[in-house]
């Protein structure tokens, strides 16, 4: 218990003293010396229930007391009831209480004594329901006592078991459903209006799926659509297209091709729908309009082509903007520029086709360094893939004059002429200016060539690996190959690189404008395992006061419900300020509400998330943001 003290002191102390608040951490006599139990978790619900105390509390004190119970527990509590022993850890506060009548409200959807709390205390959530979970996977149970006025004491009940390996047989790893709410007064269910970040999930995908955001949980039935489609007609065998457009006549237009085209037709109005769909159907094919209601297109094409169960999915965008060049670049097969003729239409969805119907790959390896060709052959050899290779400029142009190719990797010498001169003989020719060039060791090359290169890739397909795993993950990418297909050794490194890499936001400064501590720890935790730097404020006027004294931050997250100056001012103010003037702000948003976005966007946002914040997808709108 002596760690855990300590782990309280450090991340409470300079709360407690820059609220003025008094703060203490006791241990009742009589406690054993340890306690067996999941720390990590016991740690989360500390601070979620300490977070919350400080948070409702603005003069008094804090305290936490761990002690060995005898009671106070819901009785009939399969586990507290069996156990030998009982450890009470109580969080209490001098804060505004819960008047009685309202105790059960704060377990369905959370209202600090009155809705009027709202604005002045920046969100009425006490993230229960993640603490609520946590308790329920160590056994225990949390409950509350409160005096209006006077403040709280919120009590989390865990058995004290001595076997370790009694813990392991009792607490499941994974839960398998949603946790059943227990009596209303005694068991937290759902906060309303702030759902904390929680601990992200950062593990490989095989492990599990991404979360889904608010908006994708708990459909119990897929969404009713406005065009009458497909997604009742399924049939193993068929060919689906995922057809997301939010003018419900285009895509009707668009449904009619498909099913000429020998597709059958979902359609999805907005972002979050497509998302939820993708998942469900396994489309074989995708087509997607960028200016979608709820969220950026290029943020779900994005999020499509990071996951490694969607990033094989062919997606035509379609577009009012000449967008050719970002799309394939980003792994769309092609891009069709609206106002769409039905030719176009055609010949995208017969693209879409041959690039489904063609098992094998064709990949072409170019490099003047044999060891280094054998390597990277090696490296990218699969059942599906038919490998070319070359060691000269000449002896490729010709094989690309005799072949089609999906894909090339180019390495950084050759044998008769520079690879930038071969790049520009590739971009110059129409047959093969939109083919997919992935170059290593781009970094061997000299300075000049470098700016070169850049240059080219303006023009060209063209991506950098310095790393045989980094040229896997790009070349499956534009050879649309399935991860779950690859060959275990190709399957388990891509994996890693997919989700432990994101060079294009390593060395970022991220700006973190939130009243909710836990939130500002969780998501700073996840953004720094890439390499991005992290500063924080917890209420808007700290946080353009960071941003002053920092004018190199490239991005910030803002929540909106926060005390005194709210997200929506906040925005506005530094929309104000001319050289913040395009700087990209991502509004964080309690929950996920139609009119959201536009409210965001109106106050000057870029774009926005819901919480609990999935992270892949807030990845996938910093590296769109920053792209810009």
């Amino acid at each position: 218990f002596s760690g855990l003290q300590d782990y309280v002191e450090r991340t409470f102390r300079q709360v407690a003293q820059d609220k003025g608040l008094g703060f203490t951490v006791n241990a009742a006599p009589g406690l054993p010396a340890v306690i067996h139990t999941d720390e990590k978790r016991l740690q989360q619900i500390l601070k979620n229930l300490l977070s919350n105390a400080f948070k409702f509390t603005e003069k008094g004190k804090v305290s936490l007391r761990i002690s060995l119970a005898k009671g106070g527990w819901t009785a009939g509590h399969p586990q507290l009831d069996a156990a030998e022993k009982v450890v009470a850890f109580s969080v209490s506060d001098t804060g505004i209480g819960i008047p009685e009548n309202k105790r059960k409200v704060i377990f369905e959807a959370f209202q600090q004594a009155d809705g009027t709390t709202s604005r002045k205390y920046g969100g009425t959530g006490l993230g229960l329901s993640i603490s609520r979970e946590l308790t329920r996977l160590l056994g225990g149970e949390i409950r509350v006592e409160s005096d209006p006025g006077k403040g709280s004491t919120f009590t989390l009940y865990l058995p004290f078991i001595e076997d370790p390996a009694e813990v392991e047989a009792r607490t499941p790893k994974t839960p398998a459903e949603e946790p059943k709410p227990g009596p209303a007064a005694t068991t937290p269910t759902t906060a309303a209006e702030e759902t904390p970040v929680g601990e992200p999930k950062l593990g490989p995908a095989y492990a599990k799926r991404p979360s889904l955001g608010p908006a994708m949980k708990g459909r119990a039935v897929r969404p009713e659509p406005q065009v009458s489609d497909d997604r009742d007609n399924i049939q193993p065998g068929d060919r689906v297209v995922l057809i997301v457009e939010d003018d419900a006549k285009f895509a009707a237009t668009l449904l009619d091709v498909a099913r000429e085209s020998g597709f059958k037709g979902v359609v999805a109005l907005d972002g979050n729908t497509a998302l939820v769909l993708v998942k469900e159907l396994e489309p074989d094919a995708l087509t997607l309009d960028l200016k979608l209601p709820d969220m950026d297109g290029w943020a779900v094409l994005d999020f499509l082509k990071h996951d490694p169960e969607t990033r094989h999915i062919p997606v035509s965008v379609i577009s009012v903007a000449d967008q050719m060049h970002k799309c394939l670049h980003m792994g769309a097969l092609g891009a069709v520029r609206k106002p769409a003729v039905k030719e176009a239409l055609q010949e995208a969805l017969a693209k879409t086709r041959r690039m489904i119907e063609h098992e094998i790959r064709t990949l072409l390896v170019v490099d003047g360094n044999d060891v280094e060709r054998a390597s990277i052959t090696e490296a990218l050899r699969g059942e599906d893939v038919q490998i070319t290779d070359a060691r000269a400029g000449k002896q490729a142009l010709d094989a690309l004059g005799k072949n089609q190719f999906d894909c090339m990797v180019l390495g950084p010498t050759l044998r008769d002429m520079s690879a930038i001169d071969f790049i520009k003989k590739i971009v110059q020719s129409e047959t093969t200016s939109e083919l997919p060039i992935v170059m290593y060791e781009a970094d061997t090359l000299s300075g000049s060539e470098r700016n070169d290169l850049r240059k080219l890739a303006e023009v060209a397909v063209l991506k950098s690996a310095r790393t045989l795993e980094a040229v896997l993950e790009e070349t499956t990418l534009f050879l649309h190959q399935t991860v779950s297909d690859l060959p275990t050794n190709q399957r388990d490194q891509l994996l890693t690189a997919i989700h432990r890499t994101a060079p294009e936001l390593a060395g970022r400064k991220v700006l973190i404008v939130d009243d909710d501590i836990r939130n500002i720890f969780a998501l700073t935790g996840a953004l720094e395992q890439y390499g991005i730097t992290v500063l924080n404020a917890e209420n808007g006027k700290d946080g353009l006061e960071t941003l002053k004294n920092n004018p190199d931050i490239e991005v910030v997250l803002m929540d909106i419900m926060m005390p005194e100056l709210d997200g929506y001012d906040t925005i506005r103010i530094i929309r104000g300020l001319q050289e913040f003037k395009n700087l990209p702000i991502i509004a964080v948003t309690a929950k996920a509400m139609k009119g959201d976005r536009e409210k965001c966007i109106e106050a000057g946002a870029s774009d926005y998330i819901s919480k609990p914040v999935n992270i892949e997808q807030l990845l996938s709108l910093l590296r769109v943001g920053l792209a810009k």
